[in-house]
C-alpha cells in the first residue's frame, strides 16, 4: 500500500474504521444475546471467549502486524489502545449521565476494583518483560507473555467468584450506586431481538466477526502507509490513531449500557478489554518465535505507566465515589482526561528524543 497517494491511503483507512464501528457494533449486541441465552458469561471459558470477541479489532491487527514482522505498530497500538480506551470512560461519563450522578458513583462495586487490579497487574507484567534478555524465549514462549496469561485468567476467576458474592456489607456494591445487577442491559438486548433465532444470531456475530478482522488488517497496512507518508513512527501512530479507529465499537455500545443505567458493565467492559490486550503478545510471540516485550521502546513504556496512572485514577474514583460533577464529569473523569492529553504531548517529545 505504500505507493497508493495519501488521499486514497486516508480514504482506505476510514472505509475500514467504519466497518470495525459497524461490525463492532453488531459483534457486541449479538455477544450480548449469545451470554443471555447460551449463558456464556456464568463460565470462566465463556468470559474467555467474551474478552476475544469484543477485542477482534485489536487481535487482528496484532496478527496481520506480526507477520509482517512489524512488531512496533502491535505493541504501540496494544499499550496505546489500553490508554486510549480507558479515557472512553470520559466520554461516557460526560455524554451518557447528563444530569445524574458521575459515572464511577453509580458504577461502584468492589469487584469493579477487582477489575482494575488486574489490569495494573498485567501492566506490570508488561513493564518488567520489557527489560528481560531478549533471547529468553523456549517453545515459542516467553516467561512474561506467559504469566500475563495467567494473571489474565486469574483475574476473570477472581471477577467470577467476585459475582456470587464477596464478604462484603451489600456484596460490595456501594449505596446509591444502579439498582439493577451488572448486566442487565444485556438481557433488554436479547428481549427486543427475541424474534432473532440463536440461529441467525451466530450467522450475524460470524459475519461481523470476519468483517472485523479484514478491516483489522487493512486498518494496520493502510496505517503503516499513512504514518510512512506524513513522517509518523509506527508507534505513535499504532498508539493514537489506530488505537481511536478500533475503539470505536467501545464508545458506541458503552454508550448505550450507560443510557439504560448499566453502569457497572460499561466500566467493566473497557476494564475487561483492557486487562485482555497485554495478553495478544503472547500471539505475537508464538507467531514471530521472538520475544516481543524486549523490543518495546521508551514509547511503548511510556504508554504503559500512562495506562496504568489512569486506571489508578479510576480506581480511587470508584472508592471514593466523587459527586461532584466539573464541565459534565466527574472529578476523576476529569483527571483522567487532563492527564491523558498532558501524557500524549509527553509521548511525542519520548519519540522525538528516543
Amino acid at each position: 500500500m505504500e505507493s497508493l497517494p495519501l488521499a486514497v491511503l486516508l480514504l482506505i483507512f476510514a472505509a475500514a474504521a467504519a466497518v470495525i464501528w459497524v461490525a463492532g457494533v453488531q459483534l457486541s449486541k449479538q455477544t450480548d444475546i449469545l451470554d443471555d441465552r447460551l449463558h456464556l458469561g456464568s463460565a470462566l471459558g465463556g468470559l474467555i471467549l467474551l474478552a476475544i470477541a469484543t477485542n477482534l479489532p485489536e487481535l487482528a491487527i496484532t496478527v496481520s502486524a506480526a507477520l509482517s514482522n512489524n512488531i512496533g505498530v502491535a505493541v504501540g497500538n496494544i499499550l496505546g489502545g489500553i490508554a486510549i480506551q480507558t479515557v472512553v470512560l470520559v466520554v461516557l461519563d460526560a455524554l451518557g449521565t447528563k444530569g445524574k450522578d458521575p459515572l464511577s458513583y453509580r458504577a461502584a462495586s468492589l469487584t469493579l476494583v477487582i477489575e482494575a487490579v488486574t489490569v495494573v497487574a498485567v501492566l506490570g507484567v508488561v513493564i518488567a518483560g520489557s527489560q528481560m534478555p531478549g533471547n529468553l524465549v523456549a517453545f515459542r514462549l516467553t516467561p512474561a507473555a506467559v504469566l500475563i496469561v495467567v494473571i489474565w485468567i486469574l483475574g476473570l476467576f477472581l471477577v467470577q467468584r467476585s459475582q456470587k458474592g464477596l464478604p462484603w456489607h451489600e456484596q460490595g456494591d456501594a449505596p446509591g450506586a444502579q439498582d439493577k445487577p451488572r448486566g442487565h442491559s444485556k438481557k433488554q438486548n436479547s428481549e427486543k431481538n427475541k424474534h432473532l433465532s440463536t440461529g441467525k444470531s451466530v450467522l450475524i456475530f460470524s459475519i461481523a466477526a470476519l468483517a472485523t478482522l479484514g478491516s483489522g488488517v487493512v486498518l494496520e497496512r493502510s496505517g503503516d502507509a499513512i504514518a510512512g507518508h506524513i513522517g509518523l513512527s509506527g508507534v505513535l501512530f499504532g498508539a493514537t490513531f489506530l488505537a481511536l479507529a478500533t475503539s470505536l465499537p467501545e464508545i458506541s455500545t458503552g454508550l448505550t449500557s450507560v443510557k439504560q443505567g448499566d453502569y457497572k458493565l460499561a466500566f467493566s467492559d473497557i476494564f475487561g478489554g483492557n486487562a485482555f490486550l497485554p495478553v495478544l503478545f503472547l500471539v505475537a510471540v508464538l507467531i514471530t518465535g521472538q520475544p516481543v516485550l524486549p523490543q518495546a521502546h521508551a514509547t511503548d513504556i511510556y504508554l504503559t505507566a500512562l495506562a496504568i496512572l489512569l486506571t489508578l485514577v479510576y480506581l480511587l474514583g470508584l472508592l471514593f465515589r466523587p459527586k461532584k460533577k466539573v464541565l459534565a464529569m466527574g472529578v476523576d473523569s476529569l483527571v483522567v482526561l487532563v492527564l491523558y492529553l498532558l501524557g500524549i504531548a509527553g509521548l511525542f517529545a519520548v519519540a522525538t528524543t528516543s
